[in-house]
């Protein structure tokens, strides 16, 4: 029974949903191999392999289950949920010339630019198909849009990015676009496809979107306060990339004039000297940019907490809470 207990909520939720998770695994394999373009099953299987925690395609499942539903149309939505996000992925690192992805060198690096950006396409085309066969127009609407709004949030994210004008309002969206938008449509297709009350589907979709806030406010905290064994990047890899996140967004609102010369060679004009990141970390101190970026994301994982109460007490909704409250316990 301990045992149990020290188990991390996701691993909880895998447990649970072990048999499910293993068929959206074999169609996902299936998916994405190519008769034609060997390269395809090679950069995939590269992202695949290197592990990841499968938390959008589990929480579709989660939701379906969640609401009762017993047929098999949440297997094809949860693995077109993992396409979406690995689409993505494979995008995200030409754009952002990352050097690691889970730990390991993204595809771009081991291939080559196009690689990436043309096997993330074909995992896009992918996932629509398989949302087709679910047969829900209203299904498709949800996943599209999401699509849609994904795309939207990384080029708002690239033109405001180095721009230190960017305030918390604008942070928000483009966190709601990169992120959330994936989070909110992965519970509430798995509400839809169950036939779920117009209340349970509404919660379900506040519940992603408070999640996924809630689960990228802490990632770019971690940025500057986590340990890169844990998180797979390596600290301080936002502020070398010129990213403007919360914490930069906090420090620059209550910086002197002195302070803000120094956040615009830094941030805006990317002329960093050897010491700027431990400058950038006093700053941060000095202002308490990061504890106010840690309360932000709790409210948000409260507000995730919060939107479970109009959903059946299940097993699985409890999960969900644990969950919420997981993502920002590693923040203490």
């Amino acid at each position: 029974m301990n045992q149990v207990k020290t188990q991390k909520p996701h691993d909880m939720l895998a447990a649970t949903l072990s048999g499910e998770m293993a068929a959206v695994n074999t169609l996902i394999q299936t998916r994405m191999a190519s008769e034609h373009a060997p390269r395809i099953p090679e950069v995939t299987a590269h992202l695949v392999e290197a592990g990841g925690k499968r938390l959008r395609p589990m929480l579709t499942l989660a939701a379906a289950r969640l609401c009762g539903y017993e047929g098999e149309h949440h297997i094809k939505l949860a693995a077109t949920v993992e396409f979406i996000h690995t689409a993505t992925l494979l995008h995200d690192d030409v754009v952002d010339e990352s050097s690691q992805r889970r730990g390991r060198p993204p595809a771009n690096l081991l291939w080559d630019n196009k690689s990436s950006v043309l096997v993330g396409d074909y995992l896009f085309s992918r996932s629509f198909q398989l949302m087709v066969e679910t047969g829900s127009l209203r299904v498709l609407d949800i996943l599209a849009n999401a699509s849609a709004t994904i795309a939207e949030g990384e080029v708002l994210q690239m033109t405001a990015a180095s721009n230190l004008a960017t305030d918390e309002a604008i942070y928000l969206q483009v966190v709601r676009g990169k992120t959330a938008a994936l989070f909110s449509a992965a519970t509430e297709v798995g509400g839809v496809i169950a036939g779920g009350s117009a209340a349970e589907v509404k919660a379900l979709y506040d519940y992603g979107d408070a999640l996924g806030i809630a689960f990228q406010i802490a990632d770019d905290l971690l940025d500057y306060q986590g340990d890169s064994k844990a998180t797979g990047k390596n600290v301080g890899d936002d502020f070398r990339e010129r990213k403007l996140t919360l914490p930069v967004i906090k420090a620059w609102a209550t910086a002197s004039d002195e302070e803000r010369a120094f956040w615009q060679r830094t941030i805006e004009k990317g002329r960093q000297e050897e010491g700027d990141l431990d400058q950038a970390l006093a700053l941060m101190a000095k202002y308490d940019t990061l504890e106010a970026t840690r309360r932000d994301a709790l409210l948000w994982a409260e507000k995730a907490t919060q939107a479970l109460a109009d959903l059946p007490d299940h097993p699985i909704r409890h999960m969900l809470h644990d969950l919420a409250e997981y993502v920002v316990a590693r923040l203490h």
